[in-house]
């Protein structure tokens, strides 16, 4: 099985991306919409179909991107029958059965931070996705969303302590940098309900947090209501268009090479190697401009800014690190040349100098 696990750091959301090797099928558990992007890129590199997203709950603190994905991927939208929420594709109960590929997840009811939180539980109980319900060495807040500690101390025991002690346990959010952790060490070391403490400890515990309502709840609840669906669709961001980009996992556009034989008049293109490689083995793009990437930063202003830009090196390492030192000057319509000049050639485009063997 692919696993992923992905942060998003304004809430410090986990994403989980699981995916059957065999068939290609795949889940995303909690995507964030405005990370939407980043996970389809890694999908599209991984060779993976996303069937489902999944949502624990309806969160507080992110806009899920289930219907966004849905909107781009085509994939259905889950989530708990109890959640509330309008537009989603399948509603899960307890004991409800998710399959992609080989793989299944199987839903356990987990109310109590939210009245509509479920665990997913991965094949023969050797990982769960606890949500807000337990969270490590913690537990989701129970003070609004039809929150009640005693139900979430019933849920945990109940529903997530009842796994195997070995079951490696994946929270929707860490606030500290941690990443996974087992039954038996929350049931052991958790300071909120493990060891000896009753429900009447946790309750107490909880009832006293005395914590801020979370930033984004007065946006964030009413869209995961909606399945994450905006007001209006213009508030979609949109993609570039001005070629047809690529987005990759490590956060470039890219463009390739077909396309900007087609339009180099219609680009700015920067090739930011050495002069004696400019003047190399493989030569370069007529219409390019030298401008090595180790002067780029200081020279950017000397840039034109009237057409976008394309960054061109050997191999699209140097020249993908180009389009983030251009995105930091506010140059926006930059894109990587897909495969730098090794693939350009190898194609049979145009070069100026260059050897005939290169």
């Amino acid at each position: 099985m692919i696993f992923r696990q992905l942060f998003e750091s304004l809430s410090s959301t986990y994403t989980y991306l699981l995916g059957d090797e065999g068939s290609g099928e795949a889940l995303l558990i909690d995507p964030v919409f405005e990370t939407a992007r980043r996970d389809q890129a890694l999908l599209k590199e991984l060779d993976l179909s996303l069937l489902y997203t999944l949502d624990t709950h309806a969160h507080a603190d992110h806009v899920t991107a289930a219907w966004l994905l849905r909107k781009r991927l085509g994939c259905r939208a889950g989530v708990s029958a109890r959640a509330g929420v309008q537009g989603a594709d399948l509603l899960v109960q307890e004991g409800d059965t998710i399959r992609f590929g080989s793989h299944r997840l199987t839903v356990r009811e987990t109310p109590g931070h939210t009245s509509g939180c479920v665990t997913y539980v991965l094949d023969d109980d050797r990982m769960a996705f606890t949500g807000d319900a337990l969270l490590i060495r913690g537990a989701g807040r129970t003070d609004f969303q039809q929150g009640d500690p005693r139900m979430l101390y019933q849920s945990i025991y109940q529903k997530i302590f009842t796994l195997p002690d070995e079951c490696l346990l994946y929270p929707a959010h860490d606030y500290s940098g941690r990443t996974v952790t087992t039954v038996k060490e929350e049931r052991a070391y958790n300071p909120r309900l493990g060891g000896a403490l009753s429900e009447d400890d946790f309750a107490g515990y909880m009832n006293n947090l005395g914590l801020p309502h979370p930033k984004q709840i007065d946006i964030a609840v009413p869209a995961n209501l909606r399945c994450g669906a905006p007001e209006k669709e213009s508030d979609v961001p949109s993609d570039p268009e001005w070629a047809p980009l690529t987005y990759t996992y490590a956060g470039i556009w890219e463009v390739e090479p077909a396309w900007l034989e087609e339009h180099r008049g219609q680009v700015t293109i920067i090739d930011v190697r050495e002069p004696e490689e400019f003047d190399g083995p493989l030569g370069h793009i007529p219409e390019a401009g030298l401008l090595p990437i180790d002067q780029l930063a200081d020279k950017v202003d000397s840039i034109e800014r009237g057409l976008p830009i394309v960054t061109v090196c050997r191999a699209g390492g140097r020249s993908a690190q180009a389009t983030v030192i251009l995105n930091r000057a506010g140059i926006v319509r930059t894109a990587n040349l897909t495969g730098g000049m090794i693939r350009w050639r190898g194609l049979g485009y145009p070069t100026e100098g260059g050897a005939t063997d290169a």
